[in-house]
């Protein structure tokens, strides 16, 4: 926070200007409202003077090389020979023995000893409990949660999938993207997004694959909407999501050209930056049915899918599925609902929600749901101990069979993004905070120094994801052979033990750094709402990593990590390697 606010103050305050002025955002917004007042064309005359009539602009205009990658890797080679024909006899010495020097060093721990640090016994013992009500609006189950929001109020609602034909699953983050920006009711594209900027603090609708705390093949499915607002602007904020719900403009074609094209772009150019999340991705598809349906929604089928779709000559038959997705998803009978607002307003968000609920329920049509291969359950039958709360909608998939999968991507970088997940426990299980810790200190103490200052990557770890399965990743790495033996080497180090009680205490100061984060009041309660996931339930995983010791970690490495005790999946992207082509172990996409 007080890094973002001295950014904001910096560079008027290089420039002679006030900053404490500057932190008087109130006044600004109180003379800006005088001056709307004194001229409702005020705005108007700003635009006019500084962009229309400004002459002082100009106008770049670039375009690609084609060739670009190829002259690159042409001038380094040029360059690389150049520097190594004017080596000497002695210059090669001096570079190997120090290069001998290099790994001898990087090979050595390091002492740190010598750092200020906390101790496991600072941490507090117990965390500090959200009160949460529960009750309903207009038969929807809500939660409410009075915070000290500062006169906003924060509305989240999960909407079920669980009724949504399967083909039209890898349409819904279509859906979830283009369900804001294409208007409503009386309102077109452009007036829709004017009042969602002027009554509103934003308006989103997002993917949601949640797996179950319990068992490892049951998850929940759905969309999250989420939005907010002033309390004083509430009833304009219910009015755009009761638009939504009741008359979403989808026939507009040039408007959703627009905004397929814009997602394909960014799912596109997303890759290069964040690889190894598509890599970590793509490897929980056959582990899970959860991360099978993920890979559906966020993974590189989901960039092949859009990209087809933004390759179709007309999108005519995009334009008749999104009412049918709509049908199923923006519906009450499967739908769940969160408010976080102070006490003094909560009683105003209450009767907003209320009658919100009452107009999408008058506007709703009877359907039959259609879900005939999965169970829907709002409870984990293989442990009556679980409350996953009667509105949240799981489903088990009793017929997932987890395999073995190794998945490449040859793709146009001269680095590889590369991930090994392993199926091993969920979170409520007792070795889950076990798998969490050695996740983080053979990141530490193993893999970084092995993936990034060996290896040359831009970064490498391992990690324990939330759906029960630990994941082995690096990015922008330039190797590939090398940091797969190193996930595998990094087992080994775990199973024989060659960690200190240091190195483990360390670990954990990592985990609760997480664990113990701050939350926004805008955010408390939102994991109970979204994963059943209660404050008594996250304290016992906290006495749990408390508890965790050297045998622990040596125990979980040898039952859940080593190659043949569970079902692991490979995935890389990255630049074709004669590696990849004679081993037909892997599938290449």
């Amino acid at each position: 926070l007080w890094k973002s606010v001295f950014s904001y103050i910096a560079s008027p305050w290089n420039h002679d200007g006030d900053p404490v002025e500057l932190l008087q955002i109130s006044d600004c917004v109180s003379k800006f409202r005088k001056a709307l007042r004194e001229n409702p064309h005020f705005l108007q005359d700003k635009v006019q003077n500084y962009f229309k009539e400004n002459t002082h602009r100009l106008t770049l205009s670039m375009s690609p090389d084609e060739t670009y990658l190829d002259k690159q890797a042409k001038a380094e080679e040029e360059k690389l020979q150049k520097k190594i024909q004017a080596l000497t006899d002695s210059d090669r010495k001096d570079i190997y023995e120090k290069g001998l020097e290099l790994l001898s060093a990087q090979s050595k721990p390091q002492d740190a000893s010598c750092l200020p640090a906390l101790k496991v016994s600072d941490i507090e013992p117990t965390i500090a409990i959200t009160p949460v009500h529960l009750s309903s609006a207009g038969g929807v189950p809500v939660q409410y949660c009075e915070q000290p929001t500062n006169g906003l109020v924060y509305f989240r609602a999960m909407c079920s999938l669980n009724t949504l034909p399967e083909e039209l699953k890898p349409y819904v983050p279509l859906f979830c993207s283009v369900i804001t920006k294409m208007g409503a009711g009386s309102l077109d594209y452009r007036q829709q997004a004017q009042q969602m900027e002027l009554r509103t603090g934003g308006v989103s609708v997002s993917t949601q694959v949640i797996p179950d705390s319990t068992h490892m093949d049951m998850y929940e499915q759905g969309i999250l909407l989420s939005s907010s607002c002033l309390d004083r602007n509430l009833p304009h904020m219910f009015e755009l999501w009761t638009d939504i719900f009741s008359s979403p403009h989808f026939d507009d074609e040039e408007r959703l050209r627009v905004l397929v094209m814009m997602s394909a772009q960014e799912l596109a150019n997303g890759i290069s930056y964040s690889g190894h999340m598509y890599a970590m991705t793509r490897t929980g598809r056959h582990l899970t049915p959860a991360g099978d349906l993920q890979e559906t929604f966020t993974g590189m089928d989901q960039v092949k899918f859009m990209k087809r779709i933004a390759e179709m000559t007309d999108l005519i038959h995009v334009i008749r599925i999104l009412p049918r997705i709509k049908k199923h998803l923006l519906n009450p009978d499967n739908m769940r609902c969160a408010i976080n607002t102070t006490p003094q307003k909560m009683c105003d968000a209450e009767g907003q929600l209320e009658s919100f609920i009452k107009d999408v329920c008058g506007n709703r049509k009877e359907r039959k749901p259609v879900r005939p291969n999965i169970i829907k359950v709002s409870f984990n039958p293989l442990n009556p101990l679980h409350e996953s709360g009667p509105s949240r909608k799981l489903i088990y998939e009793s017929n997932f069979l987890p395999c073995q999968m190794k998945t490449f991507f040859p793709m146009p970088f001269p680095v590889n993004f590369i991930s090994e997940s392993i199926r091993t426990v969920p979170f409520s299980h007792e070795d889950f905070a076990s798998l969490s810790i050695l996740a983080r200190m053979m990141t530490a103490k193993f893999l970084h120094g092995e993936i990034r200052e060996k290896g040359g990557a831009y970064g490498g770890g391992a990690r324990m994801g939330g759906g029960g399965l630990f994941s082995f990743y690096s990015y922008r790495d330039p190797n590939l052979v090398q940091t797969l033996s190193a996930f595998r080497g990094g087992v080994d180090w775990a199973k024989l033990g060659q960690f200190t009680q240091q190195d483990i205490d360390e670990a954990k100061l990592s985990v609760f750094s997480a664990v113990d984060s701050p939350i926004a009041p805008s955010d408390k309660g939102l994991g109970q709402f979204l994963s059943g996931i209660t404050d008594e339930m996250k304290q016992g995983h906290r006495q749990r990593l408390f508890s965790v010791t050297h045998r622990n970690l040596v125990d979980v490495a040898e039952r859940y990590l080593s190659v043949g005790q569970s079902t692991r999946g490979v995935a890389v992207l990255g630049p074709e390697t004669d590696t990849i082509k004679k081993d037909p172990s892997w599938i290449v996409k």
